[in-house]
């Protein structure tokens, strides 16, 4: 099966050709935006950068293999962090990897811009790329900030603020809190204004209620 886009592809490639080799290697999932894309934080040392996998400084070309081909290529196993969480990119090792250079700079482009306006916002929490969803996010006094490449709330970048106890008012036009297209925050100083301002809400607006 060939994955459904760049964005279910690149989500497939940082939970089975990264995050799940860390795991097993390191116990981590976590993840991290680098050099023009997204990669490990320890071993084994991997990155994405459009559509290669730089591995070591040597790039291997990812269209047109499968997950566990492109594993192998890097010298790991691939497959998903397993019995850490339920969700996931939905595809298999087996499947077929197809990235389209622009949506993948598009994506990388947000969450550049997620990781800037997050460091802004609190610069002693340290974004994390978590595979699960595919999301950059942080959480400060109990609310979580993002930005996501989209997913089957909204198909295309986003930036997101969710407190643990959900707020009234109109900000808030999410089932989870705020959510904000990144074409109307362009750039990360838009991003990290959208965040104060969910900061600056979450202080005043009421707690829904049960």
């Amino acid at each position: 099966m060939m994955a459904k886009g760049t964005r279910q592809a690149l989500h497939g490639v940082a939970e089975m050709v990264l995050a799940g080799p860390q795991f097993r290697t390191s116990g981590s999932i976590e993840l991290t935006v680098r050099d023009g894309g997204f990669g490990t934080v320890a071993r084994p040392l991997l990155r994405v950068r459009g559509t290669e996998l730089v591995v070591d400084e040597r790039a291997i070309p990812m269209n047109g293999l499968t997950f566990t081909q492109l594993a192998a290529a890097a010298d790991v196993e691939a497959g998903r962090p397993e019995g850490v969480y339920k969700e996931g990119s939905g595809l298999t090792p087996d499947d077929t990897i197809g990235i389209d250079a622009g949506e993948a700079a598009i994506i990388e482009r947000a969450f550049a811009w997620g990781m800037e306006a997050l460091v802004r916002l609190d610069p002693n929490e340290r974004p994390i790329l978590w595979p699960e969803h595919f999301d950059i996010a942080i959480t400060v006094d109990e609310v979580n900030y993002g930005v996501s490449p989209g997913d089957e709330y909204l198909s295309e970048p986003y930036a997101y603020a969710g407190p643990w106890r959900t707020r009234v008012g109109a900000f808030w036009n999410a089932p989870f809190g705020a959510a904000r297209p990144l074409r109307l925050l362009p750039g990360a100083t838009a991003v990290h204004d959208f965040f104060s301002e969910a900061r600056t809400r979450v202080a005043s607006d009421p707690v829904r209620e049960p």
